[in-house]
């Protein structure tokens, strides 16, 4: 069982529950059911845990490049555990790996993190393909039915024709914001957002209730997180395809301005 934490302790919020775990000398930190989506907790929450413990161990000089992660069972709500380690670490690149553990000390995700110095380089900037659409012409999380209980820890829209169980859309957009203040965890703040979508093959059934989960996630940063200064986030994924239980979904998080800030991938088991 892991120690050092009152179990009577109670955190909401995203903020407080990775001050909690940057403070803690065993690298513990604790959440409640209101981040839970399904048997399982919010996998962003829990990717953030596997990256602020790879932070505390190299410090903020280097900013996250890229982030890899493989869901290895549900993670409860209660306490947890994080276990990082440095791989490598050069003179610009440091390559690290962090295991998050639940209370009963079961392996539930493992991470590979890339920290880098910025280096005076050829810039190359990606292309400019940024379409929103209105929030005003979205549906605001509060009036959807039956989505996961994590989202009332955000504000948003879901935007255009992908909303899980509307019928039959290859693309999902939305524009989502942290409700508390995300600022002192740039980088946790766009992997929780990144995290956000559900697969965008639930919008090919009528229904919602067909079970879906993630298996393996990865996401590159284009831009350093601390650099991002706005609160809203723009996403537009799309389902790459999908078979024998197994579909794939790649996206892209942009700024309120328009900023391409990273790139998402990931691979998910469905039942239906």
């Amino acid at each position: 069982m892991i120690n050092g934490m009152n179990k009577d302790m109670t955190y909401d919020h995203m903020n407080s529950i990775l001050q909690n775990l940057e403070d803690s000398d065993e690298n513990t930190t604790k959440f409640g059911s209101r981040w839970s989506q399904g048997r399982a907790a919010f996998g962003g929450l829990v990717g953030a845990f596997a990256s602020l413990s790879m932070r505390k161990l190299i410090g903020q000089e280097k900013p996250i490049r890229s982030f890899m992660a493989s869901f290895v069972a549900p993670m409860p709500a209660g306490l947890i555990k994080t276990n990082a380690h440095i791989q490598r670490q050069g003179k610009n690149v440091t390559q690290c790996n962090s295991s998050v553990y639940s209370e009963d000390d079961n392996l539930c995700l493992q991470a590979m993190g890339v920290f880098g110095n910025a280096r005076q380089t050829l810039n190359v900037q990606p292309r400019n393909d940024f379409r929103p659409i209105s929030r005003d012409d979205g549906v605001h999380f509060s009036e959807a039915n039956r989505f996961p209980q994590f989202l009332e820890n955000y504000d948003g829209y879901w935007v255009g024709p992908g909303m899980p169980g509307s019928g039959a859309s290859e693309t999902l957009a939305m524009w989502v914001k942290h409700r508390c203040d995300m600022s002192k965890y740039p980088a946790e703040s766009i992997l929780a957002i990144a995290d956000m979508p559900p697969p965008v093959l639930l919008s090919h059934f009528t229904e919602r209730t067909v079970p879906a989960s993630s298996v393996t996630w990865s996401v590159e940063f284009l831009i350093e997180p601390g650099s991002i200064t706005h609160d809203w986030f723009y996403l537009e994924f799309k389902m790459d395809g999908a078979k024998d239980g197994y579909t794939q979904q790649s996206g892209r998080i942009y700024t309120e301005d328009g900023t391409l800030c990273a790139l998402t991938r990931q691979c998910m088991v469905y039942f239906g």
